[in-house]
């Protein structure tokens, strides 16, 4: 026992410092989890012994992603979005399926392993792409809401693939038909129940446990993997099950309790699953395999973003929004090698698939990584190719537009309408300034307009953005965005466009207000100190009595 636990420390200690350098390159920490266990595993060290212990605690880890999946499962995204998340989900699917099938079998794989393999393949990261679009602050953008709406029906899509593909039993006797129909009755008796203790017992049991927070997580993770229990015993698989409990109790005031308690214990849990997959891969056994996972590869990085931006250039988006939604789906998700393992748990295919899969997701997780973090200058390096991708006339973001209330004239162009932006425009026309705000949120713009603003939906990091708007009228340009970098690069944008009025922008460090003043704006704004200097010039209004 002692040994067992030796051995996880090292682990633990390996990881932690892999993580470090994986946080430094800027790469997903589940790079980092797979690498150790590759090089702990018995291809290269050996020091992995503990299966049977990292196996159990990985496959808490996995009940627990599916659980915390179905209790932030929010269809009211898909439903507001409508029908481009609807449509563009659904469409890379199965043009994605379809074409990795064929490719598959093009390189000799059964069919069975060519259709694992290439549904594997439509997956991509919710955890990741949210996590990158949040530290661009480009989740409220149009294309990271739309990205969002189809990662949601994704989501929705690996349960139902794994429902169906676990009635189709190796050497099951009864037919497919048979097997998918017995399984889709357990399933369908399972809801019910669920939806009975959802409308009787949840509303009593749940608000007696929420008098302590530890039982209520206690609660969600017995009832996570109790389902998850219920539903291999059932023959639908320990995925379905615990995604079925995670959304039992998404319709409930307590989801976002218990989600934020779950959410590190399930990041923790899962480093067992990576490592654990790490150490019991055995790329020896691709040989030939190895361009198999280039081409895959590579129709996984390009392939994916043009069938998203195909879609949706058909729909009436513009070439750029396109271009910077389909780059979320440019690699594949922790989803792909669950269902992978899922299968090879079947019986249904080998070993060597989830090798392959897994080498396709280091590759394309790594290199996605960097497409989407710099998304603006890949952008503008292959945009000059885009045309085909786009409308001549792209309607449907210019009905967003429409909807913000785009007009022709302004003395002050905004740029960022969040609260602050939105009270210096309302500001200004008190003072009887005419104001036009950018923001790229399409809920901000609605707001605006509600409240008499005039608004245009565009992105500060686009160059080409600034000749669509009344520059020649306007006498400033105010900037309200945090970020230097996008302050710096609108700067240079409105220069080339041959803006002749002042400039000023927001900063939020002395370092920061250097480099723009630096740069030539005109007024540097600092909305922290000087509402600082604000509150504390109104307090000190009253003179300060000591008594006494």
């Amino acid at each position: 026992m002692g040994s067992v636990y030796y051995e996880l420390t090292g682990l633990l200690l390996i990881s932690a410092l892999a993580g470090g350098i994986a946080v430094r390159l800027r790469q997903p920490l589940i790079v980092a989890f797979i690498a150790v266990g590759i090089v702990a595993g018995p291809a290269v060290l050996g020091w992995v012994t503990a299966h049977d212990q990292i196996d159990l605690l990985a496959q808490i880890g996995v009940t627990l992603l599916l659980f915390v999946v179905g209790l932030k499962l929010d269809l009211r995204l898909v439903k507001n979005l409508g029908p481009v998340a609807l449509a563009t989900g659904i469409g890379q699917i199965v043009f994605t399926t379809l074409f990795g099938y064929l490719i598959a079998l093009a390189f000799g794989m059964s069919h069975l392993t060519a259709l694992y393999v290439a549904i594997a393949l439509t997956f991509s990261s919710t955890i990741i792409i949210v996590k990158l679009l949040s530290d661009k602050r480009e989740i409220d953008s149009l294309h990271g809401r739309i990205a969002l709406g189809f990662l949601i029906v994704q989501d929705i899509a690996v349960v139902l693939a794994m429902v169906l593909l676990s009635a189709y039993h190796a050497g099951g006797g009864g037919g497919l038909a048979a097997d998918a129909a017995a399984i889709a009755f357990k399933v369908a008796a399972a809801v019910a129940l669920i939806a009975l203790l959802m409308r009787h017992v949840f509303p009593r049991l749940l608000p007696l446990l929420a008098h302590s927070p530890e039982l209520l997580l206690l609660f969600a993770i017995a009832w996570g993997t109790s389902l998850a229990t219920a539903g291999e015993i059932l023959g639908f698989s320990k995925e379905v099950g615990a995604f079925l409990a995670g959304f039992s109790l998404a319709s409930t005031s307590y989801r976002e309790a218990i989600s934020t308690r779950l959410v590190s214990l399930r990041d923790f849990l899962l480093l067992f699953f990576f490592l654990d997959l790490g150490a019991k891969l055995d790329f020896s056994a691709l040989g030939a395999g190895v361009m198999t996972a280039v081409v895959l590869s590579l129709f996984v990085l390009i392939g994916n973003p043009l069938i998203v931006m195909a879609i949706m250039g058909y729909m009436g988006y513009r070439k750029r929004t396109g271009f910077l939604a389909g780059l979320t789906v440019a690699q594949i998700s922790e989803f792909s090698i669950i269902f992978i393992a899922m299968g090879i748990s079947l019986g249904h295919i080998g070993q060597d698939a989830l090798s392959l899969v897994t080498l396709v997701g280091l590759v394309t997780i790594a290199l996605s990584t960097y497409m989407i973090l710099y998304s603006q200058r890949l952008y503008q390096a292959v945009s000059p190719w885009l045309g085909a991708f786009e409308r001549r006339k792209p309607f449907r973001e210019m009905k967003v537009e429409s909807q913000a209330g785009a007009h022709g004239e302004a003395d002050v162009i905004v740029y960022g309408m969040g609260r602050y932006g939105r009270r210096l425009a309302e500001q200004l026309r008190e003072r009887g300034a005419g104001v036009l705000g950018v923001d790229f949120d399409p809920q901000t713009l609605t707001a605006c307009s509600r409240r008499g603003i005039a608004v245009r939906y565009g992105d500060a990091e686009d160059p080409v953005f600034p000749e669509t708007l009344p520059l020649s009228q306007a006498r400033w340009v105010v900037s309200t965005l945090p970020q230097i970098e996008i302050n710096l690069a609108l700067l240079d944008a409105l220069r080339r466009h041959g803006f002749e009025g002042r400039i000023a922008m927001a900063a939020h460090s002395e370092r920061d207000a250097g480099r723009l003043a630096q740069a030539g704006v005109d007024k540097v704004l600092m909305p922290f100190d000087d509402a600082a200097d604000f509150a504390a010039n109104t307090i000190a209004e009253e003179p300060f009595a000591k008594e006494g």
